[in-house]
């Protein structure tokens, strides 16, 4: 019985891996879902770069003076400079003024600190490819930065969401009864309530912060996938591999999550990359408002955050970096989630 169980387990991934290799063939024929994937994966890896400090480590350094404009040669902070002064060799040798001027012991470590000022702003010195904040920060190093936090935070809120919302929906589904009435209440409470007026709510509620946020975005998005997970665990509770399954002795944990879960992951897939886009645009929403990530952070929602007074005065460099990348991403991740959707039906498989 044993080898029986475990031969209908083995047809059903092998279906499901049929299923994958076919829908990335059909996946590689659409040049605009590659294109898609190309930028998705060259943000990925930006992001990954930056966590791991191998770029944009330095983006809260003062690199230039406040709005200093785009320039591709390297840019020092002259602004923060103090010149000490010029020696003159002509002039003989030093006199001792510590009679005259008490801090005249002081210059030279003045002299000396502003050397290693210097040093480190030389260090810093970066090509200025969009111009600086009214900081001196170089804005595409800030920019590479936020996509870090506003990134992650829809990957791991979106993961989040999927997980919560796929075991729910599995238990309700599969189990149906009293279980299922109790899941489908909850579920409607949370309909009932628009979904920016609940997160700004939660979000007022808590303290900033990274985790925060992705516990409150991922807890409040988990409703779709819940409602997609729970119809196709009814649809396929009752298909015969499953029934099979069933009289081979396999457990409800077997068949819900070895044999039913494999057949649906194109749902969740498709459910978590849509997910993502709500999620980063979410974030960057409650950072915008002051309620996302704390001061010390950046994200592309506290960059859009500072340019409404920049704006005023003509400063477009931080509002086209941050919104622009978002955008970019944005419309790369939908473009990509459509074509999956229709790589993993299994009617245009057929």
């Amino acid at each position: 019985m044993n080898n029986t169980n475990t031969l209908t387990t083995d047809l059903v991934r092998h279906d499901s891996a049929g299923l994958w290799r076919l829908a990335w063939r059909r996946l590689r024929q659409d040049k605009v879902a590659i294109a898609s994937l190309c930028v998705v994966t060259i943000f990925a890896v930006m992001m990954i770069a930056s966590y791991m400090g191998l770029i944009a480590s330095h983006w809260n350094a003062e690199v230039a003076p406040s709005y200093a404009p785009p320039s591709l040669h390297a840019v020092t902070n002259v602004a923060n400079t103090k010149v000490v002064g010029i020696a003159n060799p002509q002039a003989g040798p030093p006199v001792d003024i510590s009679d005259i001027d008490p801090l005249a012991p002081r210059y030279q470590e003045w002299k000396e600190r502003t050397a290693n000022i210097a040093h480190e702003q030389t260090q810093h010195a970066t090509s200025l490819i969009l111009g600086a904040d009214k900081w001196g920060h170089d804005i595409l190093s800030k920019t590479i930065k936020g996509s870090e936090v506003s990134i992650s935070v829809g990957i791991l809120a979106a993961f989040l969401a999927v997980v919560v919302g796929t075991l729910l929906g599995a238990v309700g589904g599969y189990f149906g009864g009293v279980l299922d009435d109790t899941l489908e209440w909850f579920y409607n409470i949370f309909t009932s309530i628009p979904y920016i007026l609940l997160i700004l709510a939660v979000a007022a509620v808590f303290s900033r912060g990274f985790v925060t946020i992705v516990l409150i975005l991922g807890l409040t998005s988990w409703t779709s996938v819940y409602r997609l997970v729970r119809a196709e665990y009814m649809k396929h509770s009752e298909r015969a591999y499953v029934r099979a399954a069933e009289a081979l002795g396999a457990s409800h944990t077997s068949r819900m999550f070895k044999h039913i879960l494999p057949n649906i992951s194109h749902v969740m897939l498709v459910q978590y990359s849509r997910y993502v886009v709500d999620a980063i645009k979410a974030e960057v929403i409650l950072s915008f408002l002051g309620l996302g990530i704390p001061v010390d952070m950046v994200s592309w929602g506290s960059i859009l955050a500072e340019t409404q007074e920049e704006v005023v005065i003509g400063k477009w460099s931080q509002i086209i970096a941050a919104g622009g990348s978002m955008a970019i991403l944005v419309t790369a991740i939908s473009m990509l989630t459509d074509a999956l959707r229709d790589a993993l039906d299994p009617k245009l498989n057929e």
